[in-house]
């Protein structure tokens, strides 16, 4: 879905979202838009891409059936419009209770609604599918769990599938959500839902779930921190750029490429469709026991909580988020995984496929690494730190992402920037990206870094050859023999033999501490 962006001008202004969407294998749009829908119909049109709008009832009611029919008229029979089965396809955020026949008479073509009504409130004999938007772990009133109130997402998806009984579900793939909103607008709200490692493990529920469709939530919507498009995308400011500027997550499109490929291909495993190796990793900006009261927007601080979204202070729904380094290889073949958060250091051995990991999250330079051989063909460190200081005075509960090797350095314009400073308690953040284009050498475990160089452009995935394991990696890899070992200072120590396969032999510098009358392996030469 792509949301409102009254600053854009042409629908050359859609472009660029077009053709990224597109490299990735997404293949549509969601139009939460109402002004600029000529331009985004035009660019998709123009770029090979399909759209369809999305009728959102924060703005439109219930009562306006006919004349949102008479509304989708205007647009369903333009070339860029998706069509299902020869029905023009529309969706909704919410809307339980408009009158779809007055909508489907008004429309003067065959529609196919898939809206995002909700089971036990709106009447799903009358609508061709639905959308469930809830994407995130939940309490069952649009909060993050509590200890007495947890819905997964899967149980969403089980709501939604027996009350469509056998109609298409379009089913939310989310990464993230936080937003942190004060008194400095009349739309305060500051809350969390659990995300951690909710992108990998929804992706590779999908694949088993295998729903008539998926729609990403979202594309741009910065203010809650599910964007999986670019900072660099054209849009104004709604007070967001305090909790986004500096923080891309174009890495978590990076990890979702092959199980987009492996979805709209059938398949039960994003393994075959690896076709290079990569390293995703996301972690919030600073630990949560930071305390930014002295200086956050929303501490001791009322605001209007009409929606009874707003808090004071930390976001609601804080403690559901691990303090830890999130990390997703994508290998073609296995090698070992290095993580080094704050100067802690964590080995994990990774397998060809698919795998995620998590290490405590510490203060300091983040670090990843992949070697084979006792080599690091992958090596860099990350171009944001750990903070132990409030960035921008506030609690910031976002998440920024990064790959190895680097995809693109992600800035966001002027537009994007404007309402940076709006309530702030601090001096010292400026209306401008202030994030590094280039990360310090990666100094960490390892001989030789043979990485590719950094590309500048969505690269293209051709199909692979299929892969030798089908397997569908859906937790932590944990290892049966030992745990990862834990280094400080750029030393080792290999406690199974299992950590140096398949060379068998230890790096220079590790150590030894196997179980008692096993031979030390040879150190590799």
């Amino acid at each position: 879905m792509i949301g409102i962006e009254s600053d854009r001008t042409s629908s050359a202004d859609y472009d660029a979202d077009m053709q990224r969407a597109k490299a990735y294998g997404i293949d549509a749009f969601a139009l939460n838009i109402d002004t600029q829908l000529h331009f985004a119909y035009d660019s998709a049109a123009r770029n090979g891409m399909k759209v369809f709008i999305s009728y959102d009832f924060n703005w439109w009611n219930t009562g306006q059936g006919a004349q949102i029919g008479s509304h989708l008229a205007q647009y369903a029979a333009l070339p860029a419009q998706l069509f299902i089965n020869n029905a023009a396809f529309v969706s909704s955020f919410a809307g339980d209770g408009v009158d779809v026949n007055a909508m489907r008479s008004a429309a003067g073509r065959t529609i196919m609604f898939v809206p995002n009504f909700h089971p036990g409130q709106g009447n799903f004999g009358l609508i061709d599918g639905a959308l469930n938007w809830l994407g995130w772990p939940n309490n069952g009133n649009n909060k993050a769990p509590t200890p007495g109130a947890n819905v997964s997402v899967a149980a969403g998806d089980s709501a939604y599938q027996a009350a469509l009984a056998g109609k298409p579900y379009l089913a939310p793939a989310s990464p993230w959500f936080s937003t942190h909103y004060g008194p400095e607008v009349s739309y305060s709200k500051n809350w969390v839902f659990p995300g951690d490692l909710l992108w990998y493990n929804r992706w590779n529920d999908l694949l088993k779930l295998g729903p008539s469709f998926i729609e990403i939530v979202t594309w741009n919507d910065y203010g809650e921190s599910h964007y999986v498009g670019p900072l660099s995308s054209k849009h104004q400011d709604d007070g967001g750029s305090k909790w986004v500027n500096d923080m891309p997550h174009n890495a978590w499109l990076d990890m979702a490429k092959p199980f987009i490929a492996a979805y709209k291909a059938g398949a039960t495993s994003p393994n075959s469709f690896i076709t290079q190796d990569q390293i995703i990793y996301w972690y919030r900006p600073t630990l949560s026991t930071l305390n930014c009261d002295a200086t956050d927007t929303t501490s001791n601080t009322p605001a209007n909580n009409g929606s009874g979204n707003y808090f004071e202070g930390r976001p609601d729904g804080w403690q559901s988020l691990q303090d830890a380094i999130f990390v997703v290889t994508l290998l073609t073949t296995p090698g070992t995984l290095t993580v080094s958060s704050g100067g802690n250091t964590q080995i994990f051995p990774a397998p060809a496929g698919a795998a995620a990991f998590s290490v405590p999250m510490a203060v300091g330079q983040q670090s990843f690494a992949l070697a084979r051989n006792n080599v690091n063909v992958l090596a860099a460190n990350s171009l944001k730190a750990v903070s132990n200081v409030c960035p921008c005075g506030i609690y910031n509960f976002n998440a920024y992402t990064g790959s190895v090797p680097v995809n693109f350095v992600d800035q966001m314009g002027p537009d994007g920037l404007a309402s940076l400073v709006a309530g702030l308690h601090v001096s010292t953040c400026q209306p401008s990206p202030s994030l590094p284009t280039s990360a310090p050498p990666y100094t960490g475990p390892g001989v030789t870094v043979t990485s590719p160089p950094t590309t500048t452009s969505t690269p293209i995935i051709t199909p692979p050859p299929t892969s030798s394991s089908s397997s569908t990696i859906t937790s932590v890899p944990v290892s049966t023999t030992s745990p990862p070992t834990t280094t400080t200072g750029g030393s080792c120590t290999i406690t199974a033999s299992e950590q140096i396969r398949p060379t068998n032999c230890m790096a220079k510098g590790c150590v030894w501490a196997g179980p008692p009358g096993t031979d030390s392996p040879d150190i590799c030469g």
